[in-house]
């Protein structure tokens, strides 16, 4: 019995090519997908104190407070002011809070920036979650302007039924802005009437 001829060695080296040429379009795939992929991932599971996002709060409010720290930062290059109004306020876990953060643009010209954020520790990020948040979206501010931001949110009244986190009775709630480019046009920055009238 006579064994089939092997191929050619251009062949063979045609499709090595090929081969090595599908795996390096696919690990550039991959890395371009990571970043929302784990986006995602820490969204769905609140890793790394990555807060969770609902419509609205839980029907369930409990008789148990948590405190909640607020942390406000810079990054490199964004000429702004940024901190909380309130540094700390007690809730109620599942009952809805409203905090307020204040920027000021200190440029002579619009900037506009884009806020990360997390909570601490970790283990309440799966059960702090926000209804809604000036992080949600690029915020541009003009020249000297101050704007005040809100957040909306609630402690999921899940976590007193978590063994890692039933005994938590502090939140930090942190946000750092980063600059955007290009800048956003300057839209006015929608006012809060806090006063109740």
């Amino acid at each position: 019995m006579t064994l089939p001829n092997p191929p050619p060695k251009s062949t063979r080296h045609r499709i090595l090519a090929l081969a090595l040429a599908g795996l390096v379009a696919a690990m550039v795939g991959l890395s371009f997908a990571s970043v929302p992929l784990y986006r995602v991932f820490c969204q769905a599971t609140g890793y790394g104190g990555t807060p969770q996002r609902a419509e609205r709060a839980p029907g369930e409010v409990l008789d148990r407070t948590v405190r909640i720290r607020f942390d406000a930062n810079i990054g490199n290059g964004l000429p702004w002011t940024f901190e909380p109004v309130e540094r700390v306020m007690d809730v109620k876990i599942g009952e809805t809070a409203l905090a307020f953060f204040k920027a000021t643009n200190n440029a002579k010209t619009p900037t506009s920036g884009t806020a990360i954020f997390n909570v601490a520790p970790e283990l309440a990020g799966r059960y702090f979650t926000k209804i809604e948040c000036f992080c949600f979206k690029q915020q541009t501010l003009a020249p000297g302007a101050t704007a005040e931001m809100p957040v909306t949110f609630f402690v999921d009244p899940k976590i007193v039924a978590d063994e890692d986190t039933k005994n938590i009775s502090e939140i930090t709630l942190s946000y750092t802005f980063y600059p955007s480019d290009p800048p956003a046009p300057v839209a006015a920055v929608p006012r809060v009437d806090r006063s109740g009238s």
